[in-house]
């Protein structure tokens, strides 16, 4: 299932959404300019290696510092292609703007970075002996998804889904895309543990601990003003209906 937009007018300019889509892209236009070398020791030094922490030698001998935490904060702006990019850019272009409506600017931007660092601290946890490089916005992402989940359970995502060669467009309660996507990233966490395994390169759990810390957190960066007070009776009749 691809998303394609939400249903919920945003109130003001998102700012804070827009800035994030463009640093990751400039970032990712300046990995591409790297040669294969360099670009994967780029992804090394500025990507979350758990192995990095949990085996000290092996740091060391790959010429990683041990005590440097920068990568659990600087990995949400690398991507690994252009698709990696254009998905994780896209879906945050979608959900983001209304997250940022309801949180404030500041506060938003200050949710979203914490919301990374939860994803890349759940991730390190559950793979901490993958000497593998974890890059991409995702995690950060899962968070502004998780906070969306519980503040526009019944918004509407118009949903791609392609049925061989016949694309099929549907309205999906928000609380249904969005869960179902959850449950399977939890599906292919638990595989990949069981499995004792990354078996497809995703990090799974960093998208699974940014979506619930996006659950649980959200509600201490919302503004003060009353939902009905920020979004008018015939806003809050047509698409909560």
């Amino acid at each position: 299932m691809l998303p394609i937009k939400d249903i919920i007018p945003r109130r003001e300019t998102p700012f804070v959404n827009y800035a994030l889509i463009f640093i990751n892209v400039i970032v990712f236009l300046y990995e591409v300019s790297l040669p294969p070398d360099l670009l994967n020791r780029f992804f090394y030094i500025f990507g979350l290696v758990p192995a990095r922490y949990t085996h000290p030698e092996w740091a060391y001998f790959a010429g990683l510092h041990v005590d440097n935490y920068w990568p659990f904060f600087t990995n949400m702006f690398l991507h690994g292609s252009w698709f990696h990019l254009i998905s994780n850019m896209w879906t945050l272009y979608i959900f983001g703007d209304n997250v940022e409506d309801r949180l404030g600017h500041f506060r938003y931007l200050i949710f979203y970075l914490l919301s990374g660092i939860a994803a890349s601290i759940t991730h390190f946890v559950f793979n901490a002996d993958s000497v593998v490089p974890a890059v991409g916005a995702s995690g950060a992402i899962a968070g502004v998804m998780g906070a969306y989940f519980v503040m526009f359970p019944f918004s509407r995502i118009i949903t791609l889904v392609p049925l061989f060669f016949i694309p099929l467009f549907f309205e999906i309660p928000a609380v249904v895309f969005l869960g179902f996507w959850f449950f399977s990233q939890v599906i292919s966490g638990t595989f990949t543990l069981v499995a004792n395994q990354n078996a497809t390169g995703i990090a799974w759990w960093a998208h699974i601990g940014g979506f619930v810390f996006g659950i649980i957190f959200h509600r201490f960066f919302k503004r003060k003003s009353d939902y009905r007070e920020y979004y008018p009776d015939e806003i809050l009749y047509r698409y909560f209906r």
